[in-house]
């Protein structure tokens, strides 16, 4: 029971937590040119978006677990 009740939080957090930010950026540094012993590298910046309903589905799912979790909890 108490595994269930922490799984329906985790996925409520997670889910808010897409829906307030929604995407994370991240840097790779790539190598542009080489001559000999010089090398000149560049930094690109990547982003990865998240899907609102991604976000949703996992808010209304941890909501289910919790809801179903306190249920079996009484039986």
């Amino acid at each position: 029971m108490k595994n269930t009740f922490i799984a329906g939080i985790v996925m409520v957090v997670l889910g808010a937590a897409l829906l307030g930010y929604g995407y994370f950026n991240y840097t790779t540094t790539e190598q542009v040119l080489k001559i000999g012993p010089i090398v000149a590298t560049a930094e690109k910046e990547h982003t990865v978006s998240f899907p609102p309903i991604l976000g949703w589905l996992l808010v209304g799912g941890g909501i289910c677990v919790l809801i179903f979790g306190a249920g079996s909890r009484k039986n």
